[in-house]
């Protein structure tokens, strides 16, 4: 069995992959669309956190957080995302994913992957990486030939505050970042 372990630095900015069960496409359509912003606001409010950039795509979502000074705790604000978006979107008739002996037993249902994926930001240049992958990622998966087109997406913030160009995104801003936990 794997053995995961994650970083954990009070008040750190983080990179973070979330992807919904067996790649459901549930993200950027109703009831998901909604379901996603309620649950992200409700427990924001509970723990809050500075959502630094985020991109929503079908079936898997990026974003960056920076966390209040002293917190550490992003694994039980996305345990509590994840379990504030199912109740919701379940109860507004979306779908799920078969249900495994395994998530039978473990009283899981089938609208999330169990884990999520993060990376600890290091440094301003590590940030801004950070960033342009997010903001890259729906034109790297052919959703879009423009960036500005995803509307889904913090790339549009950054546009009016002067911090990307809108026709950015023209070549890939991260040509090494292609590893299968970034996806």
């Amino acid at each position: 069995m794997p053995n995961y372990r994650r970083l954990y630095v009070p008040g750190g900015t983080y990179f973070f992959t979330v992807v919904t069960a067996e790649r459901m496409r549930i993200l950027t359509v109703e009831p998901g669309l909604a379901c996603l912003h309620e649950a992200i606001d409700e427990i924001s409010r509970k723990r809050p956190f500075e959502m630094v950039a985020y991109v929503w795509l079908p079936d898997h979502l990026h974003t960056v957080w920076t966390l209040p000074q002293g917190d550490d705790e992003y694994s039980l604000r996305w345990s509590q995302i994840k379990e504030a978006f199912t109740r919701r979107f379940l109860g507004r008739n979306g779908i799920e994913a078969p249900l495994s002996a395994s998530r039978i037993k473990h009283r899981e249902r089938g609208v999330w992957q169990r884990r999520f994926w993060e990376h600890t930001c290091r440094d301003e240049d590590d940030l801004k990486r950070l960033v342009d992958y997010v903001h890259w990622n729906p034109r790297k998966h052919g959703l879009v030939d423009n960036v500005i087109d995803w509307p889904w997406s913090s790339f549009h913030r950054f546009v009016e505050l002067g911090e990307y160009d809108k026709n950015w995104g023209a070549s890939d801003p991260c040509p090494d970042w292609h590893d299968p936990e970034w996806e």
